[in-house]
């Protein structure tokens, strides 16, 4: 569980008050302001309320939490902060609360009042359910649940997207080449926003000074650009520094560029990129990347949960990443970002509020909970049929067709090892695989046998990319053996 007390500002709560936290983010110019959203839904604040940032109602500091009321009880789903700071935050219902620095319009409600409390933002997005929030130095941005991205604020160099450079006052649907997309992540740079849809393409606007639109050149854009250098790879996450950004794909490859100056691309130089450049590719599958606009720092995490960070750290330029001992990428945020805030809205991981993804992990090979044994090897992994039937063809005709509940509840499996088998049934539970590359031979045949073509691209991925000098002879004879189908 990631312990909040390792940012500062946190360090005076007692360990009652810290068990009832569920949600917390640390932002400002010196990480010295905080909100935070207990086991009952209720928003704390505490810091040094930076331009009304704290939405107390006042301008004053506090070292004690204070409860935002207008917010009790409302499910935050999304929050993101300004350099101003402004706050932008989503609910569960898909409305919209603002609060913060205004100076720029980036609260959305047509003035450039500072908002001393939250307000809810609802200029022409009438009807309209928000689901993700992000923030630039001084402009906005939220994704709605039908994958439309509305922007305003700061649009000095087009951040907003509206094909001028004019600021917007208010919430504007951005359109241009997104107007038939359906976009399932946003984000934005100091003065930069990016886009993903659902078929894992990238569009980026805004400034472009360093290269950080990844478009092959420096010229600033004031409507959506896609990424060309992308073009094939389907991009599932994707993160913003203060001048570059990082995008991961859906085989676990990382691609960074934009501004270099401390090494953040981690390409072992300070040169920057114009164009998205892989990175870590030596390395095992990549499977959460992090930056935040207010930072020049990089983090990623592998499927075997190894940390590394690179950029500014410390004061340090990192050119490339560095493992560390860390066992999530909002730690590298805490200890040695500059200065260290929080690069997401971070979730407790207690019990309670596990998600329907991190559940199903949990409750693998749970014999308590299991209703179904395999035998391989003469060891047992429990597994629950239905789940079993959601996520696997195989088993859906196998249970469909020659199952009943009268049936033994221990099936023998001979033609695979314990090693490979038990691979696959977790592949179900987590969409991940976590094996070397002599078993993913193994397990690319399972996966040929069950018509699993996805564990299939991922398990010829990991041998591709686990080949070395010393191990190239043993891989091509286990290929044989199983007759496997792979290709270099």
């Amino acid at each position: 569980m990631v312990d909040v007390t390792k940012w500062p500002i946190f360090s005076l709560m007692g360990p009652q008050e810290l068990s009832n936290i569920r949600k917390a983010c640390v932002f400002g110019t010196s990480a010295n302001e905080a909100i935070y959203i207990n086991n009952d839904d209720e928003v704390y604040v505490f810091g040094l309320n930076c331009s009304n940032c704290l939405g107390t109602g006042d301008s004053l500091s506090t070292i004690v939490p204070k409860k935002l009321d207008f917010l009790s009880g409302r499910k935050v789903v999304s929050l993101s902060y300004g350099s101003g700071p402004h706050i932008l935050l989503a609910t569960e219902d898909g409305e919209l609360f603002a609060w913060g620095h205004n100076g720029y319009s980036q609260l959305g409600n047509g003035t450039t009042n500072q908002g001393v409390s939250p307000v809810l933002v609802s200029a022409n997005l009438l009807n309209k359910k928000i689901t993700e929030v992000s923030c630039g130095s001084h402009h906005s941005m939220a994704l709605t649940d039908s994958g439309e991205v509305y922007a305003w604020g700061y649009n000095n160099c087009g951040q907003v997207g509206s094909g001028s450079t004019a600021n917007q006052p208010t919430p504007r649907r951005v359109s241009s080449c997104l107007q038939n997309k359906v976009a399932i992540s946003i984000v934005c740079g100091q003065t930069s926003s990016t886009a993903v849809v659902d078929n894992g393409e990238v569009y980026g606007w805004g400034y472009n000074g360093n290269g950080q639109l990844g478009l092959g050149n420096n010229g600033n854009q004031l409507t959506p650009c896609r990424l060309a250098a992308l073009q094939g790879l389907c991009v599932q996450q994707i993160v913003s520094g203060y001048a570059h950004s990082l995008a991961l794909t859906d085989e676990g490859l990382l691609y960074a560029w934009g501004a270099n100056t401390y090494g953040q691309l981690g390409t072992g130089n300070k040169s920057n990129q114009l164009s998205p450049i892989q990175i870590m590719a030596e390395k095992e599958r990549i499977v959460e990347i992090a930056a935040c606009h207010s930072t020049h720092t990089s983090a990623a995490k592998t499927q075997s949960g190894q940390v590394y960070m690179w950029g500014q750290c410390r004061g340090q330029s990192i050119v490339l990443p560095h493992l560390t001992h860390f066992t999530c990428t909002d730690d590298v945020f805490a200890c040695f970002a500059t200065p260290s805030v929080m690069w997401r809205l971070l979730s407790m991981e207690h019990d309670d509020f596990l998600t329907v993804a991190q559940s199903l992990k949990k409750e693998f090979d749970n014999p308590e909970t299991a209703d179904l044994k395999f035998c391989v090897d003469g060891k047992y992994i429990c597994v629950h049929k239905a789940i079993l039937k959601i996520r696997c063809e195989h088993f859906r005709s196998m249970f469909q067709s020659h199952w009943n509940e009268d049936m033994k509840e221990v099936i023998e499996i001979d033609q695979f090892s314990y090693p490979v088998y038990r691979s696959f049934l977790e592949f179900l539970y987590t969409d991940d695989v976590e094996l070397p590359p002599e078993d993913a031979i193994g397990l690319l045949d399972l996966a040929t046998s069950y018509c699993e073509n996805r564990l299939k691209r991922l398990c010829q991925h990991i041998i591709k990319r686990g080949i070395t000098v010393d191990n190239a002879f043993s891989l091509l004879s286990a290929a044989v053996r199983y007759d496997a189908e792979w290709h270099f």
